[in-house]
């Protein structure tokens, strides 16, 4: 009988740590589609495949298209600068990936939200 009663003991503990696990699981994936979903990421993206695009235009450029615009290569300097930005993009979301908030910091914003909601409402 005793062993039972450490059994019923066991139950909701391990229950706990179970839920705690998939808290945390949660967490984790949480912050892998907030760095997944970071605008940086896709801006930089978008940025570095148009400017590859573009230079390469700008690199097979014929004489006449250099002419069009007075023998600068804009397509070639378009896609370059195009390229400098994505890449910055890119790297600025490497160096400083996005951090989500913690429960607490939620819960601390939603206090004070909720706090300042109801105080123009109470009067």
């Amino acid at each position: 009988m005793s062993e039972n009663h450490s059994e019923q003991q066991s139950g909701p503990e391990s229950a706990l740590s179970k839920e705690v696990q998939a808290v945390e699981e949660l967490e984790r994936k949480s912050a892998s589609a907030a760095r997944l979903f970071d605008v940086r990421r896709i801006i930089g993206g978008l940025f570095v495949v148009y400017g590859i695009i573009v230079t390469i235009a700008g690199i097979t450029a014929s004489d006449a298209d250099m002419k069009k615009a007075q023998d600068i290569n804009i397509n070639l300097w378009t896609g370059l600068g195009m390229l400098a930005l994505g890449l910055f993009f890119v790297i600025w979301q490497l160096l400083r990936p996005t951090v989500p908030p913690t429960p607490s910091e939620m819960a601390e914003a939603e206090a004070a939200g909720a706090g300042g909601a109801a105080g123009p409402a109470e009067q």
